[in-house]
């Protein structure tokens, strides 16, 4: 049993138990349902939230799958919800909410939900420019992360990530995945980013906390046959670039020490590291760059605010006083719930320039 599995086995008689009582105060608004059909729908919305990732662990289907999205849709639709209970029940402190606005304030939950789901769904190309010293030739990276293969997004998003590469083809040298290609929702299976094979730049991926949950063997393995270069807590050298893929720590997998023997003092060094954590000290080692994800940026709102306060460095372009750079991104894909809001999917073209 995966670590994702037990996660959601966990949760789910939590998630269950809210979903009685956010549904039993939403019926309330519109004068109740007996507690019996209450509970039919909630035991509804756990195996919904737990169902799929039983058959999808073994093999992906169109119902499982649709299931997953159906289930995030609501997930994200609940918090909306309750966030909406919460202001009718302080505003009701003071005064008494007409009908008509209690009605159009459920109603801008599914409103919100479509311009959530299209801006989950459509991926944009932002660029950032990179001022370094060490450089002698001006180079363009295709930096992306959290691309979240799995029941909610499968083998669109790899086509979709696939075509927007081969349109900067002619633009950037190479494309640099941070971690989580993979979402552990469902199996990963040896064909499934095959789309990446006409992609003509070279691209690197190193390995995020979600690429073990499928396996991080069938991931890897499914990487190496689409032409994906695999960057294990390795360095590969491209031009005036040296890149360190350091792996996530799951399990029994350790991080390995990290010093200056990693770095290559004529070249400028790249850090790929999916979580934005430890930057002061990897830049006072010398890595000039670190090309991190993970958090999303938030993904959308309120949930944002709660990740701006819980990263130091939670999404941008940021660069201390020695001239050493972070770019967190906001991501392609999203976790578990297909919905964005306040954050681009994104794959974002790093310009480096000589200064």
């Amino acid at each position: 049993m995966s670590f994702r599995t037990r996660r959601v086995l966990f949760i789910t008689p939590f998630y269950m138990l809210f979903q009685f009582f956010l549904l039993k105060y939403l019926f309330l608004l519109f004068g109740g349902v007996d507690d019996m059909y209450l509970a039919l729908i909630t035991i509804a919305t756990g195996l919904i939230h737990c169902g799929p990732m039983f058959f999808e662990s073994k093999k992906s289907t169109v119902f499982g799958r649709f299931l997953a999205n159906v289930n995030g849709i609501w997930m994200w639709a609940s918090v909306m919800f309750l966030i909406d209970l919460i202001v009718i029940h302080l505003i009701g402190k003071f005064i008494t909410l007409p009908f008509s606005i209690i009605c159009i304030m459920i109603a801008v939950v599914p409103i919100l939900g479509i311009y959530n789901f299209y801006k989950a769904h459509k991926l944009v190309i932002n660029e950032k420019t990179l001022v370094l010293d060490n450089l002698t030739r001006e180079i363009n990276i295709a930096h992306m992360s959290d691309i979240h293969f799995g029941s909610v997004h499968h083998k669109e998003i790899v086509q979709n990530v696939a075509e927007k590469l081969k349109w900067l083809d002619g633009t950037c040298g190479l494309a640099i995945i941070s971690g989580d290609l993979a979402d552990g929702s469902c199996v990963v299976e040896e064909d499934d980013f095959s789309a990446f094979k006409d992609v003509s730049m070279p691209i690197i991926f190193t390995p995020g906390n979600h690429d073990f949950y499928p396996g991080i063997d069938n991931v890897i393995k499914a990487c190496k046959k689409a032409g994906i270069i695999v960057l294990d807590n390795e360095t590969i050298e491209i031009g005036d670039l040296s890149i360190f893929g350091l792996t996530f720590s799951f399990d029994d997998r350790g991080t390995p020490k990290m010093d200056m023997s990693m770095i290559r003092p004529n070249l400028v060094n790249i850090l790929n590291y999916h979580v934005p954590y430890y930057w002061e000290e990897f830049s006072s080692l010398g890595f000039d760059i670190q090309l991190s994800g993970h958090t999303h940026g938030g993904q959308f709102y309120p949930v944002i605010y709660f990740t701006n306060v819980l990263f130091k460095y939670n999404k941008g372009l940021f660069r201390n006083s020695s001239g050493k750079y972070l770019h967190v991104t906001t991501g392609v894909g999203s976790m578990d719930t297909p919905m964005r809001w306040g954050t681009d999917s994104e794959i974002v073209v790093l310009k480096l320039r000589k200064s």
